[in-house]
């Protein structure tokens, strides 16, 4: 089969790799018919180098139709559509019976000190073959995969895979309180959805992102928009009673722009060698931390911050006096996408689309074109926001 891999910093490519095979009774395989690139994939394509081997397959967004299934799936047939969530979970360990299904404990890469492993995602999460593919075994299909109907198209599903989920999570846990003011670093996928999530659940929702064309897709879902400034902790302070915003999600993560720092940080961990580049990943500060910090400065005092973007370095400084002083509560980690997703299914399914489901995808491409969008979607050309790939 085809798929999307990995060939080095910056270097994807499609290549024939062999066709998945079911491994152990709860498998299932899955022919892909939608798989997006992920902000996550750049993490992958551009920072986290040092955790990837040549020819990983790519991919963490997918959904198709089972075409097998092992002994143990009684809750799958050939034929059925599935999403398919980016972190295997089993369903039934201490963990996820407690709706922690990123850390579920039977698929947990312990010998990287990590939570449950994750499709596509490097060593650092199991190296799971991912869905930017023609094919993918699913781990745990008798738990996973999500079932959905036939009628509706692909765009209104595919994002319960993770982004839907991880934004949903993200405003959650920033627990906005009635009538109150939630703020959204970040106008990506995932900030698409979370400011327009606080908007449903009838939060006043400012969102700050550089691109204007991330602005004016926001702009579309009634989401009032900044540009990011050095003085963006007083605007936000000005256009709430001079307090700052109730909660804050910061959606942007390691690959925030205007970090000098930490862009030199990333750039020289990856001209290492190997095994002393894993090292520094774990042992020094490699994350450009201008959103998190401007987060930190523009949350009210005893508000909210929930990270749903991800960091990498283990020894990123923070300014833990100023988080103190002003009493700042922090949530974060790895989405629980079954946690939420029979929560979120209805939501997709309305002919009225609240959440705009419909209006993400800025490009639609086959599975050949998917390098030159890695780096379209890396460089934000193009007006790229969101790639679906239909192999």
């Amino acid at each position: 089969m085809k798929a999307v891999t990995w060939q080095g910093r910056r270097t994807v490519s499609v290549e024939q790799v062999p066709d998945p095979v079911i491994q152990e009774p709860t498998d299932a395989i899955v022919r892909i018919t939608s798989s997006a690139i992920c902000g996550s994939d750049l993490h992958l394509y551009e920072v986290l180098t040092p955790y990837m081997h040549k020819n990983d397959v790519l991919g963490h967004e997918p959904m198709g139709i089972v075409q097998e299934v092992g002994s143990a799936v009684t809750n799958l047939k050939p034929g059925d559509r599935v999403v398919i969530p980016f972190n295997i979970s089993c369903g039934h360990c201490w963990m996820c019976t407690r709706g922690l299904q990123s850390q579920c404990e039977t698929t947990q890469v312990r010998e990287q000190g990590s939570g449950a492993s994750l499709l596509g995602f490097s060593e650092l999460y199991g190296s799971v073959p991912g869905g930017q593919a023609e094919f993918l075994r699913v781990p745990h299909a008798d738990y996973g995969p999500v079932k959905v109907g036939h009628e509706l198209p692909d765009e209104r599903y595919l994002y319960l895979s993770d982004i839907l989920p991880t934004a949903w999570q993200g405003v959650k846990y920033a627990d906005v309180p009635a009538g109150g003011t939630l703020t959204v670093f970040g106008l990506g996928p995932v900030g698409q959805f979370a400011a327009r999530i606080g908007r449903h659940l009838g939060q006043r929702v400012i969102a700050v992102e550089p691109v204007a064309e991330r602005r004016a897709m926001a702009e579309r879902h009634g989401i009032e928009t900044l540009d990011f400034t050095k003085d963006i902790g007083d605007e936000l302070r000005e256009m709430t009673d001079g307090r700052g915003p109730d909660a804050v999600v910061d959606a942007v993560g390691m690959e925030s722009h205007d970090s000098p720092l930490g862009a030199f940080a990333q750039n020289a961990v990856n001209l290492l060698p190997e095994a002393i580049a894993k090292k520094a990943m774990e042992t020094a500060g490699v994350d450009r931390l201008t959103v998190l910090h401007a987060a930190i400065d523009s949350v009210r005092r005893g508000g909210t911050i929930s990270l749903s973007g991800v960091y990498g370095g283990t020894a990123s400084p923070m300014p833990l006096m100023n988080m103190f002083d002003k009493q700042i509560q922090t949530r974060m980690g790895q989405c629980n996408v079954r946690h939420w997703t029979d929560e979120l299914l209805p939501i997709v399914e309305d002919p009225s689309d609240p959440l705009g489901v419909m209006d993400l995808m800025t490009h639609s491409i086959g599975l050949d074109e998917a390098p030159a969008a890695y780096e379209k979607f890396q460089k934000k050309q193009d007006g790229c926001i969101k790639v679906i790939i239909r192999p």
